[in-house]
């Protein structure tokens, strides 16, 4: 049995492509084992191979299910697309803000913002820009109030002005304490037990004693407090 483990660690596998084999590897198939070392060879030769087309299978079958799923993926995005689209008989871009164009925002720090707010005037509008263009004095105070309403959706008053928003969220915020202590209430007849008889004041006092008899802290702690003399705090 030795001398057949010392043959057998001896034996030197080819490589791939490889057709040298160590002699004891030789003399261990065919002398000890009794089996043909080119039936072994071919067998395993077989073995490489077969493992490779299933590797080689594996693969493809994994790149197929990967291109599956992102083609079904995209075809789902466009079919659910289309039926928005469908549903809403107009387009989906429609309701899109395109970034890249200048926008109109009511801020204190834009007195001037880069584009007016009302960009498609009707006819009245438009008659009234027309009047804009002559004197000034020809225009009433009314004119003159909508034709700043064609630049700006407010005001700086407006702006500045507090809105009523507060109310809302300070009566969430009362009613959510509210619902909380009600549940806590309820917790405490119906759900918590008594309390512990280490939470009593006589419990709290006979600790305390017992401290002090120990001396615990006597540096800056709670002995260091008590006048072991007079018996009292200091």
């Amino acid at each position: 049995m030795l001398e057949q483990e010392t043959m057998l660690q001896g034996c030197v596998w080819p490589q791939d492509g490889e057709k040298r084999y160590s002699v004891n590897c030789r003399l261990y198939f065919e002398q000890i084992i009794n089996v043909p070392f080119p039936t072994i060879a071919i067998a395993r030769r077989q073995l490489l191979q077969a493992t490779r087309k299933q590797t080689r299978k594996v693969k493809m079958l994994a790149s197929r299910g990967l291109v599956w799923g992102l083609q079904r993926g995209l075809w789902r995005g466009v079919s659910t697309t289309s039926h928005v689209c469908a549903a809403h008989s107009k387009d989906v871009s429609d309701d899109v803000i395109d970034c890249s164009i200048p926008q109109y925002n009511n801020r204190l720090d834009t007195p001037l913002p880069a584009v007016p707010f009302v960009r498609n005037p009707n006819a009245e509008q438009l008659k009234l820009k027309e009047k804009e263009k002559g004197p000034w004095t020809n225009l009433t105070k009314e004119e003159k109030l909508a034709l700043y309403r064609l630049s700006h959706e407010l005001t700086y008053a407006e702006m500045k002005r507090g809105s009523s928003e507060w109310k809302t969220v300070m009566g969430g915020i009362f009613i959510f304490i509210g619902v909380t202590g009600v549940v806590f209430w309820w917790q405490r007849l119906y759900v918590f037990g008594p309390s512990p008889h280490t939470c009593s004041d006589e419990w709290h006092e006979m600790q305390t004693q017992r401290m002090i008899d120990m001396r615990i802290n006597p540096i800056d702690g709670l002995a260091s407090q008590w006048d072991y003399e007079k018996k009292q705090w200091k």
